[in-house]
């Protein structure tokens, strides 16, 4: 018992440090990577011609690419606080830089042709999921036997679907999914980075819980190594809470596709670690309206020519109907609040 207890404060306190540098380096070198990215991005991020008219107006000129700094700050505090022997530590750097090299080339392109659209989305999606199938194979390889390729659902604690060898090309799918689905958020100042503490916070519980072996009182699964995820949700959290000062309105810069590609990933391969990715579609609930906002938006213009919502994503439609943009992202983060508690009430 005092050996565990000893475990417990270690991770906790690893933790807490990890969310403090992170938190202090990102306000500390913000106001830096700003100005320097004002230097070499005259323009800033080129803004949708067919997009909400406000944003022409308000977001012209903004910097892209910050998510170096939620990158850069929270991979440099998993590097001195988490334990990067384990496979899951070393698996979230790894989806964290190439998801993030990724955003990266698109966003630079972005700005050099001043096009929103610079990498092709099929070159995207190739180098997504190639990615994400090497992360959940090797999170399988991690897994204990006879919970690794299973699907559990958080409600209902006795059900349980073996997806054999279907398991990890839906792991993928979870993981470019979530990736995406962030993207397509990451649209209104502040949106997506109180979105994501959210969800990371949650997840953070859920990784501790699920790394001790007496789990399964709290309605969890044993994954031994896994509490030491407990430290990489924190670093992201500090990050993202750091970025989330310059990002508020009016935003001083974007996360672009640097940021929101990596965090959108990393949050669904900490979704596989745990064995939860059910109870990602709960909590990040706000993502997934995103995405299917766009998906019914689609497929019903090409049906009938005509648009289901006035604008797509679903942020924009509310913005559409005269809500203002504050009033879009409070609204969001308070129903991203509530399908968080509704999220961890599955293990009450």
């Amino acid at each position: 018992m005092l050996a565990l207890m000893c475990v417990d404060c270690s991770i906790w306190f690893r933790a807490g440090l990890a969310f403090a540098l992170s938190l202090l380096l990102s306000l500390l070198c913000g106001y830096p990577l700003i100005n320097f990215l004002h230097n070499h991005q005259k323009k800033g991020q080129p803004i949708r011609s067919d997009g909400p008219q406000s944003h022409l107006k308000n977001k012209k000129g903004t910097p892209t690419m910050g998510g170096i700094l939620i990158l850069g700050t929270s991979i440099l505090a998993i590097f001195l606080f988490a334990n990067i022997t384990y496979h899951f530590v070393w698996v979230s750097i790894l989806v964290l830089l190439v998801y993030g090299a990724t955003g990266f080339v698109d966003d630079y392109w972005k700005v050099k042709r001043q096009n929103s659209n610079a990498m092709t989305a099929r070159m995207k999606l190739f180098l997504q999921f190639l990615t994400a199938l090497l992360a959940a194979s090797i999170i399988t390889a991690a897994t204990p036997r006879g919970i690794n390729t299973t699907l559990f659902f958080p409600y209902f604690k006795d059900i349980c679907l073996n997806l054999s060898w279907l398991y990890i090309p839906f792991a993928v799918v979870v993981i470019s999914g979530s990736s995406n689905a962030v993207n397509l958020s990451d649209g209104l100042d502040g949106l997506a980075s109180g979105l994501l503490i959210i969800s990371f916070a949650v997840f953070m519980v859920v990784a501790y819980y699920c790394g001790l072996p007496d789990a399964a009182a709290f309605n969890m699964l044993y994954i031994p190594r896994c509490g030491e995820i407990t430290v990489v949700c924190a670093a992201l959290i500090g990050s993202c809470l750091g970025f989330l000062y310059f990002n508020k309105p009016k935003a001083k810069v974007f996360m672009g596709d640097t940021g929101s590609l990596a965090l959108g990933a990393i949050l669904g391969v900490i979704a596989v670690m745990t064995k939860h990715e059910i109870l990602l579609a709960v909590v990040g609930g706000v993502f997934v309206m995103e995405t299917v906002s766009v998906m019914i938006q689609v497929v019903y213009f090409k049906k009938t020519g005509k648009r289901f919502f006035r604008m797509a994503p679903l942020h924009h439609h509310f913005e559409q109907l005269g809500w203002s943009e504050k009033k879009v992202v409070l609204s969001f983060w308070g129903a991203a609040l509530l399908l968080a508690f509704i999220g961890l009430g599955a293990f009450l």
